[in-house]
């Protein structure tokens, strides 16, 4: 499947043909990514059935799950050195595409504002220490007077090759312009994709998956920007795991089933720092998990 409108599916065959379909019953279970089972109609097609899934990225607060994609390689989570970016929002994206065994890859964008992208790529040191990949970029020029320079991709379109990924961020990173560099017609398929659904324009609240080559083997897959990012499918003990600068400490522990908050004797607490280096767990990640782990040991309101 390679885009998503509501109810409204854009499904392509291996020989590359694509058709409008929509889901048999009242709810649409299929995300961009998956593998379906479908049968032509008079004027729609009619998804059957799914097949099973790798692995799907999703996101769930108390009132709703929100799915990405499914079926990928990685995700790269695309940030920017201006909007400042929520460490928060970044540990809750990699947390999620850890529980599902996906690999991430972080951009820093805009690259070329100096001091700003400067302060930003600081912030990232702590996950840079724990071997997390972070690619600094510059996707479009910042000025109409730089308009003439080239994009800065650093070696992100290697790393892109042959794999399924999904790009990931907030509103205003530069997604769009991202998927522009790497797909020089992605505006004509969006535009299509409306037209086919006879809405006119490509909608912010959609997913598209683009071919990043003839052959079909490299996808990228553009998504809507997200301001929260849900994480009540994560048990609160399973957390640490999750974070590899704090399972790298943990077996050290005393005890267990140590939460890692308070307990004598724990290794995660041992190595909290407010100093840089590969060994240290920086006080900003040891916060961040504490708020989660408080959120997610909540009881459910109803």
């Amino acid at each position: 499947m390679t885009a998503s409108f509501g109810r409204h599916v854009l499904i392509e065959t291996p020989q590359g043909e694509r058709f409008l379909c929509h889901p048999r019953g009242k709810k649409n279970q299929a995300v961009v990514g998956d593998q379906v089972r479908w049968l032509p109609t008079q004027d729609e097609g009619t998804i059957e059935a799914l097949e099973p899934r790798r692995n799907l990225l999703y996101r769930q607060d108390e009132l709703r799950t929100k799915s990405f994609a499914a079926n990928l390689d990685q995700v790269l989570v695309l940030l920017a050195a201006e909007p400042e970016f929520s460490e928060s929002q970044l540990a809750r994206a990699l947390i999620a595409a850890r529980a599902q065994g996906i690999e991430v890859l972080i951009g820093l964008n805009k690259k070329d504002l100096g001091p700003l992208f400067d302060r930003a790529w600081a912030r990232l040191a702590p996950y840079r220490d724990m071997g997390q990949v972070v690619l600094p970029l510059a996707v479009k020029p910042a000025s109409a007077a730089q308009a003439s320079a080239p994009a800065d991709l650093a070696d992100l379109p290697q790393r892109l090759l042959g794999k399924t990924t999904l790009v990931l961020g907030p509103s205003g990173v530069g997604k769009s312009s991202l998927v522009n560099r790497l797909v020089p017609g992605a505006d004509v398929q969006t535009a299509e994709i409306s037209q086919a659904l006879g809405s006119g324009r490509h909608t912010t609240t959609s997913t598209t998956l683009y071919w990043l080559d003839a052959d079909r083997s490299s996808a990228l897959i553009d998504s809507p920007g997200f301001q929260e990012f849900g994480l009540q499918h994560i048990e609160a003990m399973a957390l640490a795991s999750l974070m590899p600068d704090l399972q790298a400490h943990a077996q050290s522990c005393r005890f267990h089933n140590c939460s890692h908050r308070h307990e004598p004797g724990c290794g995660v607490i041992a190595e909290v720092s407010t100093a840089a280096g590969a060994k240290a767990i920086s006080a900003q990640r040891y916060r961040i998990y504490l708020e989660l782990f408080d959120e997610l040991s909540q009881p459910p309101r109803y």
